[in-house]
């Protein structure tokens, strides 16, 4: 039987390039199928799987489905949580894409409401929850594989390699979305969306989906463990129940990693889904109507003009194509600033970094009348509106790359997995879920503004200033020291 010594010597390392890659590749390909149910979510899903003749009770339908996915995560992160700290990040990492891919693919196979009733919506539930509990393990995972085979002094920068992820992600399913929608014919116009798109072009994205599944686990399938995780097998760091361990040891840090995620949660899916449908919203009664009653028709129900103008409130009235244009220049940024953000977490810590940005959150959210109003000159309107865009996806990129190193360096080796994965997850519950939800019903109480919206991301951002200010630096945390042997007793 080999020494520990031989053992640690012998255990291959991952090439910086593989790192590298299987992390980024994989959160490219989770966060593509989770951006491609939140554009249907906001396109399509309110029209074929919940007609029921009121704009707004059909969009907040369609946003509970992608909130449940929410609730869902954590069940991952506790699952897929489980696996990687007892048995290894690889084999977790790869079991999280297939079951995000089978589920996104199945998704784009859905019968519709005008041809099964409620059942659309119900499988459509059931599918979202599983694409819920695969990312509730994905991203921990991605960020493990990352850190843990950092070089030292560069933890940070490798971190954000699995959270540039999400702008990629981004612009790849808008991007589809985009040329599938400009491919099918426009009778009404190329801003619109077309008879067509809705009855199949909305399902390629998803059946995509299995190109890019296949690509990403030929390169995780080629990953090795961790040096780190070796190690800690070695010392008899590992835990028969690390749920159990990190709840009764390390539950501060777990509150703490809660909150320090939540108003880059908010901010990043009022970013995406919230801007979305305020931006594309018709500015006027008589074009949202006429736009509701083709829908309605579409679909096979019946239209109330008396009861549509009643619960009507305004939006910004860009065609969807020239919107998320305007949404995939300002993710470029957000790409951009998440790589820049790890360098400067790695030199000035992740704690200082942060307080920064979350003031500067909390700030931009006192901002949303100033850019979102519209004006008299629509280029005008269109000018603050992608401003209102940019910067806002700074920040979010400046708050969102530290995370991958942040999150995991709060909990040691033996749990890491688990803690960093509920921590991440917990959060996704109380920013992600609520977020689209409670912003739609902010607008709509304040009769089409969005101020509301606004000061609701302020409060989150002040919540996470707190959290922030209670927790500890943790840019000069050893992986290798911080196993977990001391901490959570004998097995």
């Amino acid at each position: 039987m080999s020494s520990p010594t031989t053992a640690t010597t012998a255990a291959p390392a991952n090439p910086r390039s593989r790192v590298i890659l299987a992390s980024l590749v994989g959160t490219t390909i989770e966060f593509y199928d989770f951006y491609v149910y939140a554009t249907a979510a906001v396109l399509v899903f309110p029209i074929l799987f919940f007609p029921t003749g009121n704009d707004t009770t059909s969009l907040l339908l369609s946003f509970s489905v992608f909130g449940a996915a929410m609730v869902a995560r954590p069940l991952g992160a506790i699952v897929f949580g489980h696996f990687g700290d007892r048995f290894g990040r690889k084999a977790t990492l790869v079991a999280s894409l297939l079951t995000m891919g089978i589920a996104t693919f199945l998704i784009g196979c859905l019968p519709t409401f005008n041809e099964i009733g409620v059942w659309a919506a119900v499988l459509l539930l059931v599918l979202r929850l599983a694409q819920g509990f695969a990312l509730g393990g994905e991203w921990s995972g991605a960020a493990l594989v990352a850190t843990e085979n950092a070089p030292k002094g560069k933890r940070a920068w490798y971190g954000t390699f699995p959270q540039l992820g999400a702008p990629l992600g981004f612009i790849i399913a808008n991007s589809v979305f985009l040329a599938i929608n400009y491919l099918l014919p426009h009778p009404d116009g190329a801003g619109q969306r077309s008879a067509d798109f809705l009855a199949w072009g909305w399902r390629v994205p998803f059946l995509f989906s299995a190109v890019m599944v296949i690509i990403g686990l030929w390169v995780r399938l080629r990953l090795v463990e961790s040096e780190t995780f070796v190690k800690a097998e070695e010392k008899g760091a590992i835990r028969k129940f690390p749920l159990g361990t990190v709840i009764r040891h390390h539950w501060w840090h777990l509150i703490l990693g809660t909150f320090i995620m939540l108003a880059t949660y908010v901010l990043f899916y009022l970013m995406t889904n919230f801007t979305l449908s305020y931006g594309t919203k018709a500015a006027d009664l008589e074009t949202a109507s006429a736009a509701a009653q083709k829908a309605a028709e579409a679909a096979g129900t019946a239209f109330d003009p008396a009861a549509f103008a009643a619960q009507f409130y305004p939006g910004l009235g860009f065609a969807y194509t020239d919107f998320v244009l305007m949404q995939i220049i300002g993710v470029v940024f957000f790409g951009i600033f998440t790589l820049l953000s790890g360098p400067i977490a790695d030199a000035i810590g992740r704690r200082r970094l942060l307080l920064w940005v979350t003031g500067l959150i909390i700030v931009f959210g006192l901002t949303f009348n100033l850019f979102l109003s519209p004006q008299l000159d629509p280029k005008f309107t269109g000018a603050l509106t992608q401003a209102f865009l940019i910067f806002g996806f700074m920040l979010m990129g400046s708050t969102f790359g530290p995370m991958g190193a942040v999150l995991p360096e709060l909990f040691p080796t033996n749990v890491r997995y688990s803690g960093s994965a509920i921590s991440y997850n917990v959060s996704s519950i109380l920013g992600a879920a609520l977020a689209p939800i409670v912003a739609v019903a902010l607008w709509a109480s304040a009769d089409g503004s969005p101020w509301l919206v606004g000061v609701y991301l302020s409060a989150m951002g002040v919540l996470t200033f707190i959290a922030l200010l209670l927790s500890p630096e943790t840019k000069d945390v050893d992986y290798n020291a911080d196993l977990g042997v001391g901490a959570t007793g004998s097995l």
